[in-house]
């Protein structure tokens, strides 16, 4: 089983929206049986499972000491792919949970702000020794600061080319416990994460799946 932790000492970044999507498209796209782990206080990623219609993906409790006993039993249970939503915080605790990574997700808003807190993320990772993308979200169409942050993060590690651009039916799709890719899978949000959960798949060295996701998620087939 491999596992994704989506981390950001920020909030406001879209962190639960974009665990969501990732954990829906990439269920949708074969690279499943898919879990999510709401480790955030908060209990966003939770309130969104329990509106939703659909089974899958599955949703499983955890505390965050009781998270390495938890993830081995998912994955005896059978699961391909855990995805874990962690609170806005760089504690010890969230040392623990990039720690159990496969890999990392940082999503980052293209603002002075977002971009100048994003260190904080960035070496604990690296301490972890953890690899690690970062997923630019909320980003303004054709604006200057979206190529900006591209360029400033692309110093400090990979920043995945499928840019999540700021738009309603993200947040309006996760009201009834959908995602973008299910409220509308040939709109343009719903591509953006087909590229997306494709892109990380792939940097989860699982190229096959990937492909599948992204065909699957964008509505295409092949022949």
């Amino acid at each position: 089983m491999k596992t994704i932790v989506l981390a950001a000492r920020k909030g406001g970044a879209g962190k639960t929206t974009l665990a969501a999507s990732l954990a829906v498209a990439a269920e949708a796209g074969d690279a499943g049986p898919v879990v999510l782990l709401d480790l955030d206080p908060q209990g966003s990623l939770t309130s969104w499972w329990n509106a939703r219609e659909a089974e899958t993906p599955a949703l499983a409790n955890s505390t965050i000491a009781g998270l390495p006993a938890k993830l081995e039993a998912l994955a005896e249970a059978g699961a391909a792919l855990a995805v874990i939503d962690t609170p806005p915080a760089i504690t010890d605790q969230i040392r623990s949970v990039v720690q159990l990574a496969d890999l990392v997700i940082i999503p980052t808003r293209p603002s002075p702000h977002d971009l100048r807190a994003v260190g904080s993320t960035v070496e604990l990772v690296q301490d972890a020794g953890k690899p690690f993308l970062f997923a630019l979200t909320q980003a303004k169409p054709n604006a200057r600061l979206t190529v900006q942050a591209v360029a400033a993060l692309s110093e400090h590690g990979v920043v995945a080319p499928a840019i999540i651009h700021d738009r309603d039916d993200y947040a309006s799709s996760m009201i009834d416990g959908r995602t973008v890719t299910e409220a509308d899978p040939r709109g343009r949000s719903s591509g953006e994460i087909a590229a997306l959960c494709a892109f990380v798949l792939e940097r989860l060295h699982d190229k096959q799946k990937a492909r599948k996701a992204f065909s699957k998620a964008s509505g295409k087939t092949g022949r």
